[in-house]
């Protein structure tokens, strides 16, 4: 009988292979490294994009701060609202009362109201019409004329500026007018008439719009590069560049009145009142006289010619100034106002 073989579970062999098994275990344990950390790199568009976020949530929740607010103070707003509207009624309520019960004093009170409106609009109308856009101190008191209508919304104011506009006489205009510029706007008659224009100015309502015209045988405005417009009464630089310009002007040559009425064509609205300030019967027509010698009945001819040219409905306002020579001149003038329901003037030295 054969000897059974004893089996052993920790042989050689099996301790070789566990050695084995253990030491390739030990030697992939030694190469593999434990502590690598992975590194992660960012994303430059999804950093930028959670930037953009970022900002928009704190820009939304600016924006909530501030919707709040504006939610507080209207609802502020609402309770001052609510408030007046309580009052009024209060007060809607009170006068109801009293009407009902008192009509008589209601409607007492109601008439002082309107007395009270009335005396405030004439006071308005004072101002309106009152009011001088421009003061004037003349030698004396004679601030001051009658039958001369001073208002209008289109005042145009026409000025002779011949050589006749020097002096009183015919000889004495003759000598100044051969006298240097700065001499003949000296002259003591031409600058009497400067003085009438100023202080026609001044009296112009401020509501009002004015064009001065400088006429000998062409007309001129006295604000240069303002010919056929209106300027307004209230603009205090176009009323002394106005000035101005009349006072730098040196009269001379002759006058023709049919021209410088002819002008008012370039207006595109009429003047409603029109003052003209002259000397006399002009000189000559539209063109030049053909003889240096004009006669009484020439000038008389000239002058019809020329108020025949003037749109209907225009008053006429003359201020006569003294010259010898001329004895027709102020009936003809006298009659032309009346004619255009207007005034004639013929002033005193020490006017205005």
């Amino acid at each position: 009988m054969i000897k059974k073989r004893k089996i052993t579970a920790f042989s050689l062999s099996f301790l070789d292979i566990m050695a084995c098994g253990f030491g390739a275990v030990t030697l992939l344990f030694l190469i593999l490294r434990h502590n690598v950390v992975e590194e992660v790199v960012p994303d430059a568009k999804l950093a930028a994009e959670v930037e953009m976020l970022q900002q928009d949530v704190r820009q939304a929740n600016e924006e909530r701060t501030q919707l709040l607010n504006s939610i507080e103070e209207l609802e502020l707003q609402l309770v001052d609202v609510q408030g007046l509207s309580e009052r009024y009624l209060t007060d809607l309520v009170e006068v109801e009362e009293s009407i009902q019960s008192d009509p008589e004093e209601q409607i007492a009170m109601l008439r002082r109201t309107v007395e009270e409106l009335e005396r405030e609009t004439a006071k308005m109308e004072e101002v309106e019409f009152g009011d001088k856009v421009r003061e004037f101190v003349g030698e004396g008191n004679r601030q001051y004329l009658t039958g001369l209508v001073l208002g209008g919304e289109r005042v145009m104011i026409m000025v002779d500026g011949s050589a006749s506009m020097l002096a009183d006489t015919v000889v004495n205009a003759v000598r100044r007018r051969n006298m240097e510029p700065e001499k003949r706007v000296e002259a003591p008659k031409w600058q009497w008439t400067v003085r009438t224009v100023e202080w026609l100015l001044a009296q112009l309502p401020p509501s009002s719009r004015f064009q001065v015209y400088i006429f000998n045988t062409e007309p001129v405005a006295a604000l240069a590069g303002s010919e056929g417009e209106w300027l307004d009464a209230a603009d205090s630089l176009a009323l002394e560049d106005t000035v101005e310009g009349l006072k730098e002007f040196a009269p001379e040559g002759g006058t023709s009145l049919e021209n410088v009425i002819s002008a008012l064509e370039d207006f595109e609205e009429k003047p409603d009142n029109l003052f003209l300030l002259t000397d006399g019967l002009p000189t000559q027509g539209k063109d030049p006289p053909r003889s240096a010698m004009v006669s009484g009945e020439q000038r008389r001819r000239h002058f019809l010619s020329a108020v025949g040219q003037l749109p209907i409905g225009i008053p006429v306002n003359t201020i006569l100034f003294p010259m010898e020579g001329d004895p027709e001149a102020a009936a003809m003038f006298w009659q032309f106002a009346m004619t255009t329901k207007g005034s004639f003037l013929t002033p005193s030295r020490d006017w205005p």
